[in-house]
């Protein structure tokens, strides 16, 4: 897991929700895991959208509107709910624009400006961008389609990256659909396979050049179905480095699901189900849960000493 955040948050009122909050019983003995914040931008809006809907949809005419599936476009800036992470000390968590449109940029670095140090950025990732997002305050760049070109791992683009921003500063999006049996990872808004597939090997190899993954499992993005318990199972037993996983979650009982099914080595981002984006998962609770996983850490750490 990240060290603490440098900056050291107060943790405020996040505190006070822990004794109101039922504790969700363990399902099992599976180490503490992280809850990592969200704030998607689309169109200069925090919006959560059902991810594989996602297009290059045009600016004009009713049919690519109609595509899209948005399940809240928030009335708050970003930076309102970098304030909100920085509060509950959420360090980790991810600003990712959905569109290269100026409005979107800025809303993004807004929110990046907000918690300087707290958060990773992704969506459009170059090596031409990538300096501006890390100066204007994001630990992490995370790059996805940049280093997968025509379905293909661009492995010099990838080591050309790793130079400019140090493998430390560095998230690989290895967000993926089930196909035949395997998960392949997808690029280009999610609509496009790639020639690469989750497995073992491929994790050991891409972690060589990179500080976590995150992985959105796109069958369930953005569609409160659950999570894909597979998907988390096989990133806890493979990845050798932090990953969280994204999709589907919308219960504590989901969060508890992924601590179980990766074994305790796989973080969780939630968006559509909590409250702050219109569902009806209290934002406060899964930050008491949060909270909980950290001290059960900070508990089994002391005993050992």
């Amino acid at each position: 897991m990240l060290a603490p955040n440098s900056i050291g948050p107060a943790r405020g009122s996040a505190v006070s929700t822990s004794a109101t909050s039922t504790p969700v019983a363990s399902t099992s003995n599976a180490g503490a895991i992280r809850f990592r914040p969200c704030i998607d931008i689309h169109k200069g809006k925090v919006k959560q959208i059902v991810g594989s809907t996602l297009k290059d949809l045009p600016d004009s005419g009713s049919s690519g509107a109609a595509e899209l599936k948005t399940n809240f476009v928030s009335d708050k800036p970003s930076s309102w709910y970098s304030e909100l992470y920085r509060r509950d000390g959420l360090a980790g968590g991810h600003v990712i624009m959905l569109g290269a449109d100026d409005a979107s940029k800025q809303t993004a670095l807004e929110a990046l400006r907000a918690w300087p140090g707290g958060l990773h950025m992704g969506g459009g990732v170059t090596c031409d961008n990538a300096m501006q997002y890390l100066d204007a305050g994001a630990s992490h760049v995370i790059v996805t389609s940049y280093v997968f070109r025509e379905g293909r791992l661009e492995e010099e683009r990838l080591k050309q990256l790793v130079k400019l921003v140090g493998k430390q500063r560095l998230v690989l999006d290895l967000s993926c659909r089930q196909r035949d049996g395997k998960y392949w990872v997808v690029t280009d808004r999610w609509q496009k396979f790639s020639t690469l597939s989750l497995s073992e090997e491929t994790l050991a190899e891409l972690a060589a050049s990179c500080d976590e993954f995150l992985v959105h499992g796109v069958d369930v993005e953005g569609m409160q179905l659950g999570i894909d318990e597979e998907l988390v199972r096989v990133l806890g037993e493979w990845s050798p480095i932090p990953v969280t996983y994204a999709g589907g979650a919308r219960t504590l009982e989901d969060l508890e699901r992924v601590r179980a099914a990766g074994g305790g080595r796989v973080d969780i981002t939630v968006g559509s189900a909590l409250d702050i984006f219109g569902g009806k998962l209290a934002y406060d609770d899964v930050v008491a849960w949060h909270q909980r996983q950290q001290q059960q850490q900070q508990q089994q750490a002391a005993a050992k000493h």
